[in-house]
């Protein structure tokens, strides 16, 4: 196993060695500061490489969105068939070129990635240390004495009996679980057009999502190195960020977000809102343009 994962071991030590030493001359070389903010650079180049796949996850949900009509009658037709109504759901989804899953790509995407990571702390964390990678004994050992809030990065909630070390990693796995549940309940609340909630297979996952993910971080962060910790919590964040401005400015169109983008474009355009531009919001007022008045005709 350790041969095949090899060269993403070396990949992930080489980021972490590269920017820790970037960053000796200013913080120390067993700094836990440096150490931490290699972990840190590591989540950003990732998730830097990761945007295109990013980008392909927000298109793919927004088919998905308007594929819904199609996918209620397909319900509808196969209700007391639920065989062919898969067959036809595959199919729907070929011809359109989408993916109900794609919402778990990024996250899919990491998983090799934090796995190595994992495995490089874990083996600092040993005694003697097993350095993985391109990491030398002298960066195993300046790593296994570096600390993040009095907390050495390689130890872990159930592998220390130390007090700091308990309550950091008690700290960030409520952050990471709490990241996680924010994240999906903003794109749920207000990144998700409004539909109907009965035998929706999206909405019905995107629930799973919501609380199936935080429960899983939060049984399995006593595990992890408080180094993996940061990571996860650290690309968390990205997350929420990175998903928050794609719902602020260019929200997915029947979505409560997208409703108050155009509201705001109607207030600063000068249109008045009725009943009559509300429904025609996905229209006209998609496109941003004003309404022209009118012109009365001239009395004689």
């Amino acid at each position: 196993m350790d041969s095949i994962l090899n060269p993403l071991y070396i990949a992930v030590s080489w980021v972490i060695v590269t920017i820790h030493k970037a960053l000796t001359p200013i913080f120390g070389t067993d700094s836990g500061v440096s150490w931490s903010l290699a972990i840190i650079g590591l989540v950003i180049i990732i998730r830097i490489i990761l945007i295109p796949l990013f980008v392909k996850q927000i298109k793919s949900q927004r088919a998905l969105t308007a594929l819904q009509p199609h996918m209620k009658e397909i319900q509808k037709k196969y209700k007391d068939d639920r065989q062919k109504q898969s067959e036809e759901m595959m199919k729907l989804y070929k011809e359109h070129k989408t993916n109900p899953l794609a919402s778990c790509f990024p996250i899919l995407a990491q998983a090799p990635i934090f796995f190595a990571l994992f495995t490089v702390l874990n083996g600092i964390g040993k005694v003697p240390i097993d350095a993985k990678g391109v990491l030398t004994k002298e960066d195993g050992i300046s790593a296994a004495q570096a600390e993040f809030f009095g907390a050495p990065i390689s130890q872990t909630f159930l592998g220390s009996d130390i007090g700091t070390v308990k309550l950091v990693t008690v700290f960030l796995i409520a952050f990471m679980s709490l990241t996680t549940f924010t994240t999906q309940r903003q794109l749920m609340t207000k990144g998700m057009p409004k539909m109907d909630s009965s035998n929706n297979m999206m909405l019905q996952q995107q629930k799973i999502m919501l609380y199936a993910f935080p429960i899983i971080f939060a049984i399995t962060g006593v595990n992890f190195p408080v180094g993996v910790l940061i990571y996860w919590s650290t690309t968390n964040l990205w997350t929420w960020g990175q998903q928050y401005y794609v719902i602020k400015r260019n929200p997915t169109p029947g979505s409560p977000a997208f409703e108050e983008l155009q509201r705001k474009r109607n207030k600063k355009n000068g249109v008045v809102e009725t009943e009559e531009t509300k429904s025609s919001e996905g229209t006209t007022m998609e496109k941003g343009q004003r309404q022209q008045p009118k012109k009365k005709k001239k009395k004689k």
